[in-house]
C-alpha cells in the first residue's frame, strides 16, 4: 500500500510539473485591478492598466487564461519578511494610505473599503512579483503584469507604492534559493528614481542597482542615490536616440562590472511622450526597442530576467506594454517552453 501511495505521489508531482511547463511564465490575476466605485478616476494612474495589458496580450500571442500563473494574495507573513509590523499597522489609517496613493479622499473612507479596493489588489501584485522571481529562476524569464512598486521601502510607502515588492522578491529569493541566487541586479528604467529598494539595499554588496531616470521629478532622494552603482540622470523631454544610447551603454557597463544570478527589470512606461508625470519624450517604438535591448543583453548572457510593469500613466501605456511583450516573443527572446 505504501508503495502505491508513493508511486501516486510521484506521478502527481510529475503531472503538476508537466502542467506548469505548459504555461507561459507570465503572472497575472484579475484581482490586480483597482476599483473605487469611480474614485479611481481622480487619480492619474489608469486603474484598468493591468487588465488592458492582459486583454491585448491575449490577442497578440494567443494567450489563454489557463496558460498563465495566478498569484495568491500576499499574506502578513509574506510582508513581514521585509516590512516592519509598525509600517503594516500604519496602513490601517486612511490618512496614511491617502498620502501613499496620493488620493486625499481616501482619508475619509472606511479602512475596510480601502483594504478591499486598493490595498488588496496591491497585495496580489506583490505576491505576483514574488512568484515571477521564482519562475524566472526556473524558466529563464518571467513577467509580472503588475508590480514594480519601487518607491516603497521596508518602513515607508510613497509614490503610489504601498508595498516593497522588489525588496520582497529579492529577499525571498536569497532566503529560498541560496545556492542558485547569490547576486541580483536591478535595472530600473521607470521615469522616476527607484528610491525604495535603493534605501533597503544601501551597502548590500549582493545587489547591484542601475537606474536611469528624469532628474527633475519625484522623488529626488539624495540618500537613496548613494546605493546606485550605474546612474544616468536624464533631462526633461529626452528623446529616443539619446535615451536608447544611454540605456545600452549603462547596461553594458553594469553587466561587465557585475555578473548577477537574476536581473530584475523595472520596465516603467511613464517614459512615454505625453506622460505628464514622467516628462520624457520616448515613442512607443522607443519603449519596444528598450525592452528588446534589456532582454537581449540578459538572454545572450544566460542571466534569468524578471520584468515588472511599474509606472505608466497614459491610456496608451497598456497597449505599448502588450505590443512590446509580443515583440519579445516574435524575436524569440521569450517563449512558452
Amino acid at each position: 500500500m505504501r508503495f502505491v501511495v508513493e508511486l501516486w505521489f510521484m506521478f502527481r508531482c510529475d503531472s503538476e510539473s508537466c502542467e506548469e511547463q505548459q504555461k507561459w511564465p507570465i503572472v497575472y490575476s484579475k484581482s490586480y485591478n483597482v476599483h473605487f466605485c469611480g474614485v479611481e478616476k481622480l487619480h492619474p494612474f489608469d486603474a484598468a492598466k493591468w487588465e488592458n495589458i492582459y486583454k491585448r496580450l491575449k490577442e497578440l500571442i494567443s494567450l489563454n487564461d489557463n496558460e498563465i500563473f495566478l498569484p495568491e494574495e500576499a499574506t502578513i507573513q509574506d510582508l513581514l519578511l521585509v516590512h516592519t509590523q509598525r509600517y503594516l499597522n500604519s496602513l490601517k489609517w486612511g490618512w496614511n494610505v491617502a498620502s501613499i496613493a496620493e488620493i486625499p479622499l481616501l482619508a475619509f473612507l472606511p479602512n475596510r473599503f480601502i483594504q478591499r479596493c486598493y490595498l488588496r489588489p496591491m497585495r496580489y501584485q506583490t505576491r505576483g512579483s514574488m512568484m515571477a522571481g521564482q519562475l524566472a529562476i526556473d524558466r529563464g524569464w518571467a513577467i509580472n503584469i503588475g508590480g514594480g512598486f519601487h518607491h516603497c521601502r521596508k518602513d515607508r510607502g510613497g509614490g503610489f507604492c504601498p508595498y516593497a515588492d522588489i525588496t520582497l522578491m529579492i529577499e525571498s529569493l536569497f532566503k529560498s534559493r541560496p545556492n542558485e541566487v547569490k547576486k541580483i541586479m536591478i535595472v530600473d528604467l521607470d521615469a522616476h528614481q527607484g528610491n525604495g529598494y535603493a534605501r533597503d539595499f544601501l551597502g548590500n554588496s549582493k545587489v547591484f542597482i542601475m537606474d536611469v531616470y528624469n532628474s527633475g521629478i519625484y522623488p529626488q532622494d539624495t540618500e537613496a542615490k548613494k546605493a546606485i552603482h550605474c546612474k544616468i540622470e536624464l533631462h526633461y523631454y529626452t528623446q529616443d536616440a539619446e535615451y536608447l544610447d544611454k540605456v545600452e551603454s549603462c547596461l553594458e557597463r553594469s553587466l561587465r562590472a557585475f555578473h548577477p544570478d537574476l536581473l530584475v527589470y523595472n520596465a516603467g512606461t511613464d517614459i512615454l511622450e505625453g506622460d505628464t508625470l514622467g516628462r520624457l519624450s520616448i515613442t512607443p517604438q522607443g519603449v519596444i526597442r528598450r525592452d528588446e535591448l534589456v532582454f537581449m543583453k540578459a538572454r545572450e548572457r544566460r542571466v534569468p530576467i524578471v520584468m515588472l510593469t511599474s509606472g505608466g500613466y497614459t491610456k496608451q501605456s497598456a497597449l505599448v506594454i502588450a505590443e512590446s511583450i509580443a515583440n519579445l516573443h516574435g524575436l524569440g527572446l521569450i517563449s512558452k517552453n
